[in-house]
């Protein structure tokens, strides 16, 4: 289970969220974002020591600035059933890019057994350097 779409299925839900410096926000997650950056409303924020408490309508939290989440075990649940249900169609295949042959052998690149091939792995073009013969 991803961080981010445990999340995105906790839209609507209560939540507790601690910040680095201390202070807790408890609220109804709106939104976040990729940056983990969230939303909340009907919040009530607590400050470092718990003995100052402020109501607010609505608040928008930094996601950099987040110690930890705390999400209802309902939530979770939901997580994993989605999980479950999305994998369901899915079944195991083998095969594709850069998987193995028939002979399980890894698949090679050309008719020699790998990169070098009949030029020997100089690439381009041009025929490879030769170095001209001293004169006598």
């Amino acid at each position: 289970m991803l961080p981010l779409s445990l999340l995105r299925t906790a839209q609507n839900h209560p939540m507790l969220v601690e910040l680095k410096n201390g202070e807790t926000y408890n609220g109804h997650l709106v939104s976040c974002d990729n940056w983990m950056n969230i939303n909340l409303r009907e919040v009530i924020c607590t400050s470092r020591d718990g003995d100052k408490f402020w109501r607010m309508p609505e608040c928008y939290i930094r996601g950099s600035t987040i110690k930890y989440l705390r999400i209802p075990d309902e939530v979770i649940d939901m997580v994993k059933e989605e999980t479950v249900v999305k994998n369901r169609g899915r079944t195991d295949v083998k095969g594709g890019r850069g998987g193995q042959n028939q002979r399980n052998r890894p698949a090679a690149r050309g008719n020699f057994g790998g990169r070098a091939g009949k030029a020997g792995g100089q690439g381009g073009r041009n025929p490879p350097f030769q170095k001209p013969k001293p004169k006598q």
